[in-house]
């Protein structure tokens, strides 16, 4: 990782903004990685601006790395203001922008983040599944749930000696 991704991690880490439970939201997301253990919760609020619904606010809660806390930090920043379009529009490259390109040992945690957003504003966008990128990455809790389920017709029973 380079110095400027981890100063600027640091910093985020220093102080964390929005980092919480929202007892008023009006929407809440959640996304894990099963690899890693690391899990994102994200909450949003929000209000009619110029006829179109925007995020008033928005918080997290992130049990995880350093990385992850501080890309959520950074989006919920990033995400006040926008509307619901805009928001459900932003890839994982665009939250975690703001701290530099991401090692890609770390990219899973601007996807968890992406896919948390995701599931908070799958209401909101009136859709029964989370709105997924093109190529959501199997690596991740998110990617898993809608990776094809591998059937190979076959059943094997093995008898164990007792």
């Amino acid at each position: 990782m380079s110095d400027d991704v981890e100063e600027k991690i640091s910093q985020a880490i220093a102080n964390p903004q929005n980092m919480g439970e929202m007892s008023d939201a009006d929407s809440v997301g959640t996304v894990g990685n099963p690899e890693c253990g690391d899990m994102v919760r994200m909450w949003l609020k929000f209000s009619e601006k110029d006829g179109k619904k925007v995020i008033d606010r928005a918080s997290f809660q992130s049990f995880g790395c350093q990385t992850a806390i501080a890309v959520a930090s950074m989006a919920t920043e990033m995400l006040k203001g926008k509307t619901v379009e805009e928001a459900g529009a932003m890839d994982s490259s665009e939250l975690s922008k703001p701290l530099g390109p991401l090692p890609p040992m770390k990219i899973h945690c601007g996807e968890m983040v992406e896919g948390a957003l995701r599931e908070a504003l799958k209401e909101e966008r009136g859709c029964e599944e989370p709105t997924l990128p093109a190529t959501p990455n199997a690596n991740t809790l998110l990617g898993d749930m809608h990776q094809p389920k591998q059937k190979s017709g076959k059943l094997k029973v093995v008898k164990l000696d007792e």
